[in-house]
């Protein structure tokens, strides 16, 4: 069963913004809660990789080429993982996808199905 839901994507200008939504229908708040959570994406022809990351505390950490662009953050008695998408270019052209983060980083849960960010020029 589907344990995380991505949704919020779409086609967007160059310069644009979105906002990622992930949720945890299946999860009670008291699972969700403690996990680190991220977005990751997978451009074309690309590995999928982390792009942002938020502790339980709210502590965030970004890749550089999203740092200053995206913001990641959380609404725990909502199960909700946001990622706030401006000045988009079409390099961040990509399926995103979220998930938790063991502590080794490494994703937690099985993949949900993600939304596709296309930025057009």
């Amino acid at each position: 069963q589907v344990q995380l839901v991505e949704s919020g994507g779409g086609l967007v200008q160059p310069g644009g913004s979105l906002r990622l939504s992930c949720k945890a229908p299946r999860m009670i708040t008291s699972v969700f809660n403690p996990n680190v959570m991220g977005w990751y994406r997978q451009g074309p022809g690309k590995e999928r990789e982390l792009v942002a990351s938020i502790t339980p505390d709210r502590a965030t950490d970004y890749v550089d080429s999203v740092k200053g662009r995206f913001t990641i953050s959380r609404d725990n008695s909502r199960k909700t993982v946001y990622l706030q998408m401006n000045n988009l270019n079409p390099e961040d052209t990509a399926a995103y996808y979220c998930n938790a983060l063991t502590t080794a980083r490494q994703p937690k849960f099985d993949w949900g199905r993600g939304t596709q960010v296309t930025v057009s020029s």
